[in-house]
């Protein structure tokens, strides 16, 4: 399955990246979360740092833009597949810089990915 790294997680599960990291989960992907606060969704922990991580197909963002900027390199460094941009995460100039390095950029709901069969 594809490995996929949950920027901007969340234990609070309210939040959208909760749900989208808790439906991958159940969906059968392996998913490493990466967060400002500690916690757990479902049997995995949020990490707070930013582990190597091999294998990355996708990272999905729940971070707004403003907050992207610290994350950027360490995005690059998992050489993902593809980077899934959330609603409210658009960031042109980032994507841009990912498309140049040759990585797949959607502007997509990963729930609605996952829920739709396109993931």
């Amino acid at each position: 399955m594809k490995k996929t790294v949950v920027i901007g997680a969340s234990p609070n599960a309210e939040r959208y990246s909760y749900k989208a990291a808790f439906l991958l989960q159940d969906y059968g992907y392996e998913i490493v979360a990466l967060g400002v606060r500690a916690g757990n969704i479902a049997d995995v922990e949020i990490r707070l740092d930013r582990p190597d991580i091999l294998g990355v197909d996708t990272v999905t963002l729940y971070l707004n833009p403003q907050r992207q900027a610290d994350w950027m390199d360490y995005i690059i460094s998992l050489n993902p597949k593809r980077v899934i941009f959330n609603p409210g995460t658009e960031h042109i100039e980032f994507e841009q810089l990912l498309i140049k390095k040759g990585i797949i950029v959607e502007r997509a709901c990963t729930l609605v990915l996952l829920r739709t069969e396109q993931y």
